[in-house]
């Protein structure tokens, strides 16, 4: 086969270093659909030793490895907060979609520490105004091979409890507001993907 004429594939000019972390390594017993509970510190031990930041350009289309996006989700007295994006969100497979989760790739640059709540919770704060306070506990891993863009993502669901319901979307939303989980399944249809996982999930709780 002659492959001379071949292009190889490059990292963008200015690309940033995503977190990334081998499937392999991630799921050393096989991967599985949908949200697992998982013992969180073994998890979070897992990605801090076998970490690596790699173009995201790169990243974006190599099902070798799974890019760690931490996805944020906040509860008051048993309601959630739903969200719905943007028209002109960055990601337009995502525009107008509602969301129970906030989330975003982890950079190079964003990790000033070893610990990924941490810098999970900044992210949240940068999305959302909310002066209370909350508690942190991961839900667990949520992983979806049904298509292209799972096949690269995985998330890492975290719920945060919060102690009071002022909270409202910042620019990057369109809209907000606190809900039953009743009340939330009448958007299911709506719902990205990864919300309408942790939906079910919410359900057998």
């Amino acid at each position: 086969m002659n492959t001379q004429n071949q292009t190889p594939v490059v990292p963008q000019v200015h690309d940033e270093l995503i977190l990334v972390v081998k499937r392999s390594k991630l799921f050393p017993e096989g991967d599985w659909q949908g949200l697992k509970q998982v013992d969180s510190e073994q998890y979070l031990a897992l990605i801090e030793q076998e970490k690596e930041f790699l173009p995201r350009s790169l990243m974006e289309t190599d099902p070798v490895y799974k890019q760690i996006i931490p996805y944020l989700v906040f509860t008051h007295e048993g309601k959630y907060f739903l969200m719905q994006r943007q028209s002109k969100a960055t990601e337009q497979r995502l525009k107008n979609k509602y969301s129970l989760g906030i989330g975003g790739h982890i950079r190079q640059e964003d990790i000033t520490s070893s610990d990924i709540i941490d810098w999970a919770a900044r992210e949240f704060e940068e999305e959302v105004d909310y002066q209370g306070s909350y508690s942190v506990k991961t839900l667990g891993i949520l992983n979806d091979d049904s298509n292209a863009v799972g096949e690269v993502h995985v998330g890492l669901v975290l719920l945060l409890t919060g102690n009071q319901a002022s909270i409202s979307v910042k620019s990057e939303l369109k809209s907000g507001q606190l809900l039953s989980l009743e009340e939330c399944l009448t958007y299911y249809d709506s719902m990205e993907s990864w919300t309408q996982i942790v939906v079910d999930f919410l359900k057998t709780k």
